[in-house]
This record gives C-alpha cells, structure tokens and sequence, in this order.
C-alpha cells in the first residue's frame, strides 16, 4: 500500500526538498502541495491523502488553524506539524487542535519518512519525550473535570494509556502487561472511545491535561 502524502510550507525550497525524500520512497507518494493554509484544505478534499506535513507559520491560515479544519473533514488526514523549533508553543496548539505528531524540519531524511509511517498507523506516539516537555510547560494546573471519559477508564485501560504517554506501541504494551496484541489493540480503542481522543497523540495529551500522567 502507497501512502499519500500532502506538503503545506509556504517555502517552494522546502516543498521541494521534502517531496524529492518522499517520492524517493516506494511505499510513499506527494499527491499535492500548498503553499499556505487556507490553500491545503482544497488539495486535501480533492486528494484524500493519508497524512498531511503542515508547516506551522504560514501566511492567510497558520498551521494551527489549517490542522483544526482538516480533522472535521469527513475523512480527515492525520496530520504531521513540522516546525524550526521543538519547544515551540505553536507545536503543541497544533498538537491540541488535532495533528498526531511533530517533526523538526532539521530532521534526516530517514527519519522524516519513518515518522509518516509512524503517524499513517497510529501504532506508537512520535517524539513522546518532546509532547510531554510541552505538556509541563502549558499544563500549570492539571483539570480532570475538562476531559470528560478520563475517570470511565477502567484500571487497566490507565494502565495502557501510561504506557501509550511513554511512546510504547501496541506490541511494546503487550509484552510490558504479559497480554496479547490483539487484547492491547482493544484498550487502546477503548480509550480512545472514552476519551472521544481521534488518536493516541491527543489521548495522551487529555492525559496530560487532566493530572491523569504527569508531564513533570
């Protein structure tokens, strides 16, 4: 299967070098480019790509802005926000308006097409590390009561959902709590569920966010 992949930076230098690593890859294409944010969601509707690499500075519509219109498509992206700096406040906005992950735009070329991989499964956090930092510098005072399923998990639906804030995949998981992939798959759709989270990014973040996991 051949992912496909939309590329959102207002640089033409940066499109272009991103979309030479990309197509240079034979399980991955560029279907589209935009260079601005009002401009991809377009592209995304005509193309249906997997996942979308959103820069978060752009002009007419910044990548925070862009990322929240495209998950209330019908069938949204996941997107990918790729930025100059990782400690970035931008980045985690982006990270709580929807997108499933951050990249540095410094990045190697091997890890840049690892990370769409990543992201186009869902199986494991990106940068798991990196989320929580941002999560202890904006979450002063955790609130359970504003993310609402977090006391419906059961003990261990919380057990999986401390794990998934440590970036381990499903398969990681399974061998951590002595349970099979296919049991581990099922908590963390049903945490999912009850956290009405899109993806394991944002139900580590309303982990975060509720004193659940603590950042710090």
């Amino acid at each position: 299967m051949t992912l496909k992949v939309v590329i959102a930076d207002d640089e033409d230098l940066i499109r272009a070098g991103l979309r030479i690593i990309i197509d240079a890859e034979p399980d991955l294409t560029v279907v589209g480019e935009a260079a601005d944010g009002a401009a991809v969601l377009p592209v995304v509707r005509r193309e249906r790509p997997d996942v979308v690499l959103m820069d978060v500075r752009m002009p007419a519509l910044d990548g925070i802005q862009a990322t929240g219109r495209l998950v209330g498509l019908d069938r949204p992206p996941k997107v990918l926000v790729v930025t100059t700096f990782e400690n970035d406040d931008h980045v985690y906005d982006a990270l709580r308006a929807g997108a499933s992950g951050f990249l540095l735009k410094r990045t190697r070329p091997d890890e840049l097409v690892q990370a769409i991989r990543l992201v186009a499964t869902g199986e494991s956090l990106l940068f798991p590390a990196a989320i929580r930092t941002l999560a202890g510098r904006r979450t002063s005072v955790p609130d359970p009561r504003g993310v609402p399923g977090i006391d419906r998990l059961t003990a261990r639906e919380g057990d999986v959902l401390r794990l998934m804030a440590k970036g381990l995949s499903n398969h990681e998981i399974a061998a951590e709590l002595v349970v099979s992939h296919e049991t581990v798959k099922t908590h963390v759709g049903n945490v999912l569920a009850k956290l009405r989270a899109r993806d394991r990014t944002q139900a580590v973040i309303a982990a975060y966010e509720s004193g659940f996991v603590s950042p710090r």
